[in-house]
């Protein structure tokens, strides 16, 4: 029996634990939080949206690299959910095609998926903080002081860079760096944007904005978001956030089921001497949250009913930076794809793969980030069973 590292308790160090345990070898892994998935178990605490039940090439489509696209086709939406039955958790499927457990935690998943791993004889060692190399070996800081590993393969699944004070703090890649692997700097991903609000903002700051559509030069979608003291943030910025934090301009179709000329029909109705408010709650329906959005970033709002009515349908959103990284969801950059085989081994440190947020991609919230964690930490958790099962 030979013997398999996996640094990392999330999800991907995980799913690779239990492929290698699944072959037959002594799998060790560490984490250097007292406890597994802390992540995980956070995005839990809102409903655990594990995967979405959508075609797969539709899934596939949100991925940034194609490489994590491949990797998680072999492992999709399907798959997982048919892994979380396996472990004994119920699923239902919302109305937007999210697939999330019925109890909507992260935790019985967690203790079912680690009891299973023991009993697969797999030795879990927490507060165990990598600490780089010493030639070959892996050094960590242990309870019981430093201890160096020297394993036949070592899976690398210690996530990116976002949220570090639940683990991913991205301490891995100076010592990395120093073995030839080249890592992509980090960026935010999932993030909300910063909003320079007016003092005539302050009584609606924390409330949702419902039924806008999101418009950038390369997509237009439907999605809520929430205003905040520090922006807007949420699902709907979200999805399109990679694309604002590269420097696209959004704007905001306050009015989506209505075309300009039918909107600009229904203002020239009202009498003029209304007042601007008034107009634009009877004729465009604008709810106390959009009228605000309206008034706050319209002005000076024209008064002719064509152009009004064009205003509200492309409401140009001042966008300030994004928020830090360490308030984003998710990162993009990480372990460049070019110092990785196939098999997600480093090409610089054979025997070494990563798996998860380590790698350079990104996609949005909605089950596509989980999904392609589990994938990848599969995928090498395979590569790395069979290169033990090939070597001498």
């Amino acid at each position: 029996m030979k013997d398999a590292l996996v640094i990392g308790g999330g999800p991907a160090g995980l799913m690779a634990a239990e492929e290698l345990a699944r072959a037959g070898h002594a799998v060790t892994l560490t984490e250097a939080k007292p406890t597994l998935a802390r992540k995980f178990l956070m995005a839990g605490k809102s409903g655990l949206n594990l995967t979405r039940d959508e075609p797969r090439e539709a899934f596939l489509s949100y991925y940034s690299h194609p490489q994590i696209a491949a990797i998680t086709r072999e492992f999709g939406p399907e798959e997982v959910q048919d892994f979380a039955r396996d472990l004994g958790i119920e699923l239902f499927t919302g109305s937007t095609g999210r697939v999330f457990p019925v109890e909507m935690k992260a935790s019985p998943m967690l203790r079912a998926w680690i009891a299973r791993l023991e009993r697969l004889g797999v030795t879990i060692r927490t507060r165990w903080r990598w600490q780089g190399f010493d030639g070959d070996a892996l050094v960590f800081d242990t309870p019981d002081g430093r201890q160096c590993l020297s394993p036949d393969v070592t899976i690398l699944a210690l996530g990116g860079a976002s949220w570090p004070r639940l683990g991913s703090d991205a301490e891995w890649v100076p010592w990395l760096a120093t073995k030839g692997v080249t890592v992509s700097p980090f960026q935010p991903s999932n993030m909300g944007f910063a909003i320079d609000w007016s003092p005539h903002m302050a009584d609606l700051l924390g409330q949702p904005v419902k039924g806008a559509a999101l418009i950038t030069p390369t997509r237009r979608t439907r999605g809520e978001f929430v205003i905040s003291t520090r922006g807007i943030e949420g699902g709907g910025i979200y999805e399109i956030s990679a694309e604002l934090r590269d420097g696209a301009p959004l704007s905001l179709d306050l009015v989506p089921d209505l075309s300009v000329e039918d909107l600009a029909t229904r203002l020239a109705k009202l009498p003029p001497k209304q007042s601007l408010s008034n107009r634009l709650r009877k004729a465009a329906k604008l709810d106390p949250v959009k009228l605000a959005l309206a008034l706050e970033w319209g002005r000076p709002m024209p008064n002719e009913p064509a152009q009004l009515a064009a205003t509200l349908k492309s409401l140009p959103v001042p966008l300030g930076p994004p928020r830090p990284l360490s308030e984003a969801i998710s990162s993009a950059g990480g372990i460049a794809w070019g110092s990785l085989s196939d098999d997600l081994e480093l090409t610089d440190l054979p025997g070494v793969f990563a798996a998860g947020e380590m790698l350079d991609w990104e996609a949005p919230t909605g089950g596509y980030l989980l999904t392609a964690c589990l994938a990848s930490g599969r995928h090498s958790g395979r590569a790395a069973a069979k290169r033990l099962a090939t070597s001498s």
